[in-house]
C-alpha cells in the first residue's frame, strides 16, 4: 500500500467473500512468505472500496480501480510488463463531502499465468485504487495470488536412462513417469550393470532452473530444491536400489514455459555419483511439474496440459 504524505483520505479494499476465501502462501522478494487471497483463471474479482475522509471534503479529478497482471524483471525494474490491465471508473471528477463506499466487479477475469516470485523475476496480480488529484494522487494496492490448475496429462511416459563410463561403470535408472503433480511421489529404480570403480556415495537432487531474458541478456539461476541420499557405500554388479521421493514437503511451483516471452521455470532430476577419489559423475533429466486441483474444490478454468501455460480450456 502507498499512502502518500499529506493524503487527506484513507483507502481500504474489501473483497467479496473474503471471510470464506482460501488463502495461499507466496514468497516475497526478501525470501519471507506472505498469505494472500487465492483466485483462479476465469473467476470474477469483486468487492468494495471504502474511502474514509480525514477532513471535511476531498476534491478529486476522478476515482478508479484497476486489475493488473504484470511481470517485473529485477534487472529491468523501471519497466513493468503488463499482460492484463482492466479499469473501472468509480467516480467522475468532483468533490467527496463524506466518506463513501464504491462497489466494483471485474467479471470472469482472464488470469493466464501463475503468481510467481523468483530469483530474478516476479509475476503478480493486484488491485489498485487511484484518487486522482491535482498535485499528488492517493493510491492503494492489494495483491492477490493466482494458481493455475492442470488436467491430468494424457501422455506420461516413464523415464529410462543410462549412465556409463566405458569398461568402468554402467548404470540404468528408471523413473515411473515424466510429469508429476506438486504433491506426487517420484518412484524409481537404479540398476548397477557394471561397477569397476569404487562408488562411495549417490544422491538424487531436484534442481530448479529459472531463465529470464533472451539472447545475450539471458540469465539462468539454478537452485537445489531437494536432496535425497540414495546410497552410502559401494554397490555391486546386479544390485538394484529403489527410489521414493515425496514432493509434498518441498517449495515447488508448476513448470512454466516461456511465460509472456519473459521467463521460464524448469525442474530437473539430477543423479550424482561420487567415487572414492571425490570425482563426480552425474546425469540430468527434465521433469514437468503441474498443479492438481484440491479434492472438493470448485472447478475454475483449467489449463489443458501440454507442459505449457498458454492453452486454456474450461472443463
Amino acid at each position: 500500500m502507498s499512502f502518500l504524505f499529506g493524503a487527506n483520505a484513507d483507502i481500504d479494499i474489501v473483497l467479496d467473500g473474503q471471510a470464506s476465501r482460501k488463502q495461499a502462501e507466496i514468497k516475497t522478494e526478501d525470501g519471507k512468505k506472505e498469505k494472500l487471497y487465492l483466485y483462479y483463471d476465469g473467476e470474477t474479482v469483486s468487492g468494495k472500496v471504502n474511502i474514509t475522509l480525514k477532513g471535511k471534503k476531498l476534491e478529486h479529478q476522478g476515482i478508479k480501480i484497476e486489475f493488473i497482471g504484470q511481470i517485473e524483471l529485477y534487472y529491468d525494474r523501471g519497466n513493468h510488463h503488463e499482460f492484463t490491465s482492466l479499469v473501472k471508473e468509480l467516480a467522475r471528477p468532483g468533490e467527496l463531502l463524506q466518506s463513501n463506499t464504491f462497489d466494483f466487479e471485474f467479471i470472469q477475469v482472464e488470469k493466464p499465468y501463475e503468481s510467481y516470485t523468483g530469483a530474478n523475476v516476479r509475476l503478480r496480480y493486484f488491485l489498485r485504487v487511484t484518487i486522482a488529484k491535482r498535485l499528488t494522487d492517493i493510491t492503494r494496492e492489494m495483491d492477490i495470488i493466482v494458481h493455475t490448475l492442470s488436467q491430468y496429462p494424457e501422455m506420461n511416459n516413464s523415464i529410462k536412462m543410462e549412465v556409463g563410463i566405458e569398461d568402468c561403470l554402467h548404470i540404468e535408472f528408471e523413473y515411473n513417469k515424466s510429469k508429476y503433480h506438486l504433491k506426487d511421489v517420484i518412484v524409481g529404480k537404479i540398476y548397477f550393470l557394471l561397477v569397476r570403480i569404487k562408488i562411495k556415495h549417490m544422491e538424487l537432487a531436484i534442481i530448479k532452473r529459472e531463465t529470464t531474458g533472451s539472447g545475450p541478456n539471458t540469465f539462468n539461476e539454478n537452485e537445489t530444491i531437494a536432496k535425497y541420499e540414495i546410497m552410502d557405500g559401494a554397490p555391486v554388479r546386479g544390485e538394484s536400489i529403489p527410489i521414493r521421493l515425496f514432493l509434498a514437503g518441498y517449495d515447488l511451483t508448476p513448470s512454466m514455459r516461456d511465460i509472456n516471452k519473459k521467463f521460464s521455470v524448469r525442474y530437473y532430476l539430477n543423479l550424482v555419483l561420487v567415487d572414492e577419489e571425490e570425482r563426480r559423475y552425474f546425469k540430468q533429466q527434465e521433469i514437468t511439474l503441474w498443479r492438481k486441483p484440491d479434492k472438493g474444490a470448485k472447478k475454475p478454468g483449467y489449463v489443458s496440459y501440454t507442459g505449457s501455460q498458454s492453452q486454456q480450456s474450461n472443463s
